[in-house]
């Protein structure tokens, strides 16, 4: 899940994207726009890079054993077959 840094920087963001006309988006607004991003994100069930990149790495390695045991599978299946 993001941290609160994220939220507050998201939330800087969305204030530097509403036109210079509004004025400076006033600290309650950023408040309620860091409370409703936050409750955004936690609905999506978003995971961090961090997390994401660690989930790749064990299916990698798991893909990895899976071929080698798929060889090895249809190496026995020939041995038997011979037989």
């Amino acid at each position: 899940m993001l941290n609160p840094t994220q939220f507050e920087s998201i939330a800087k963001k969305v204030a530097e994207i509403i036109p210079e006309g509004f004025g400076e988006m006033p600290e309650g607004i950023q408040s309620q726009v860091k409370t409703i991003l936050a409750n955004s994100f936690e609905k999506m069930d978003l995971v961090t890079r961090e997390e994401f990149d660690i989930q790749s790495a064990v299916l990698a390695k798991t893909r990895a054993k899976l071929e080698l045991l798929e060889k090895q599978v249809a190496d026995l299946e020939k041995r038997t077959q011979a037989k």
